[in-house]
This record gives structure tokens, sequence and C-alpha cells, in this order.
């Protein structure tokens, strides 16, 4: 289904901007997050975005990091 928008030039000049650095479309942008705000309450949908973020950010850590109980209490 088409939906035509009418947005300030200077908003879609932006939007163009992160698609491209998204490599992806203004329409794709648009389409994701109205997933996200129509599908935000329900538990699955925040589920997959957890393991969605967690696959993004592989190797974020270094080689010798280990998760560890007592880091994980450590009162700073």
């Amino acid at each position: 289904m088409n939906l035509t928008l009418s947005i300030d030039k200077n908003l879609l000049e932006k939007s163009r901007d992160a698609a491209k650095k998204k490599n992806t479309s203004v329409n794709n942008l648009v389409r994701e997050y109205l997933k996200k705000l129509v599908n935000e309450s329900e538990p699955q949908y925040a589920a997959e975005e957890f393991a969605q973020i967690a696959r993004d950010s592989a190797g974020f850590s270094p080689d010798d990091w280990k998760l560890n109980r007592e880091n994980l209490y450590d009162r700073y």
C-alpha cells in the first residue's frame, strides 16, 4: 500500500542522509519506525529487538573479557 507524506525539506534531506548512512531508504526507515511504534508494547517484539541489538554488538568487548558475578555487583 502506498502513502504520501508532506514533510519539511530540511527533514527530508536529513532523513536521506540518515538512510544513506544505514544503507537503506527513507521508505524503509519510515516502515521500520511504524512497525516499532505499533509493536513496542508486545513482549515478543522487545525480545526480538534485544536479540538484534545483541547480534549487532558482537565483537565490541575485549577478547579477554569474561562475565563475572563479582563485577556485576560492584558498586561505584
